[in-house]
C-alpha cells in the first residue's frame, strides 16, 4: 500500500524535538513532574515522548483541531498509554474538571502558541486559567523569540535527511528515505507598532541527482503555506509581567539552547539574568511558578 505523506509527518521531523524538551520541562520543574498538560497540542508528540520518557506519567493534550489531534505517525499504533487527548478551547471550563482532566505538574504552551492571544486582557485570562490548572509547585512553560531580528520580514532555511529504521518512520516517510527536506520559516508579515506578526512554515522534499556536490536536486514534493500562523508577538518583559499579575509566585526565563543537554541527556540549565546571556537573535522559555 502507498502512503501519502503529510504535512504533519515533515511538522514532527523538522520542527518539533520531544526528545529534548521532556528533559529540559523536567529540569524547569526540578522536582520529578508526572503530569504534563500540552496546550496547543497539534499531534501532541510531546505527550507521547512524556509518557515513554516517565514510567507510570500521564499527559493531557488540548487541541481544537481533532483530526490533528488523534493523528497517529505509525501504522497501526495505538494511543500511548497515560496520553488523554482533549480536544476544545484551551480556556474551556471543563479543563479545571479534575476528575477528568488531572492537575498537571507542568503546563506547556509551546512553539510560540502563546501568540494565538492577541490581546494584553486575552493574554492574562489564559495565564489565570492555566495557573488553576496546575498542582502546587506546578509550572506554566511558554516560548517566544527576539531580538534584533524580531520583526524583519525574510526566510530561514533548515534541511533535514529522512533517516531511521523503516518501521520507526511514519508510512508517508518511508518512500522517501535517505531524502532531503527543506525546511523553510517565513516570517511574512511584521508591524512593531502592533507586535503581529504572520509567520509560516514551508517544506520541499529533494533528491540528489548531480555528482561531487554540484548541488543539482530534483524536488520531490512541495508543502507551500503548510502552517499559517497569525500572532501577537509577546516580549520576555510583557509575558513576565502578565505571569506576575495572573498571580504566579515568581518567573524565570531560560534560553532554549541546543546545547542545554548533554550526550547523556543530563540538563544543564541557568535562568537568564539579563540581556547579555542572551544572544542577538534568541528563543527563550518563560517560566511561571506556583507556590508548592
Amino acid at each position: 500500500m502507498t502512503h501519502t505523506i503529510t504535512k504533519h509527518d515533515l511538522y514532527e521531523l523538522c520542527v518539533v524535538s520531544p526528545r529534548h524538551l521532556v528533559p529540559m520541562l523536567r529540569a524547569v520543574h526540578a522536582k520529578s513532574p508526572t503530569i504534563l498538560a500540552e496546550d496547543f497540542a497539534g499531534t501532541a508528540s510531546l505527550c507521547d515522548r512524556w509518557v515513554q520518557d516517565i514510567p507510570g506519567s500521564t499527559a493531557i493534550g488540548v487541541d481544537l483541531d481533532r483530526e490533528t489531534l488523534h493523528y497517529h505517525p505509525i501504522e497501526g499504533e495505538e494511543p500511548s498509554p497515560g496520553v488523554i487527548k482533549i480536544c476544545c478551547d484551551v480556556m474551556n471550563p471543563n479543563l479545571l474538571d479534575e476528575e477528568s482532566c488531572p492537575p498537571a505538574d507542568v503546563l506547556h504552551a509551546g512553539n510560540f502558541s502563546i501568540g494565538y492571544m492577541h490581546t494584553r486582557e486575552a493574554l492574562l485570562a489564559y495565564m489565570q486559567h492555566a495557573k488553576q490548572r496546575l498542582r502546587p509547585g506546578g509550572v506554566f512553560v511558554c516560548d517566544t523569540y527576539g531580538g534584533e531580528s524580531t520583526f524583519l520580514i525574510g526566510n530561514v532555511l533548515r534541511e533535514h535527511r529522512i533517516v531511521g529504521k523503516p518501521e520507526d518512520l511514519p508510512p508517508g516517510l518511508r518512500a522517501h528515505l535517505a531524502k532531503r527536506v527543506v525546511y523553510t520559516w517565513e516570517q511574512r508579515e511584521a508591524d512593531p507598532t502592533t507586535g503581529r506578526v504572520l509567520d509560516v512554515c514551508h517544506f520541499r522534499i529533494e533528491t540528489d541527482i548531480g555528482t561531487g556536490g554540484s548541488g543539482v536536486a530534483k524536488i520531490e514534493a512541495e508543502f507551500e503555506d503548510a502552517f499559517v500562523y497569525d500572532w501577537r508577538l509577546w516580549s520576555v518583559p510583557e509575558l513576565r509581567d502578565a505571569l506576575t499579575e495572573a498571580g504566579y509566585s515568581s518567573v524565570d526565563v531560560y534560553a532554549k539552547l541546543p546545547d542545554a543537554q548533554d550526550d547523556e541527556g543530563n540538563v544543564y540549565l541557568e535562568p537568564v539574568r539579563c540581556g547579555d546571556d542572551l544572544d542577538e537573535s534568541f528563543v527563550v522559555m518563560v517560566v511561571g511558578r506556583t507556590d508548592a
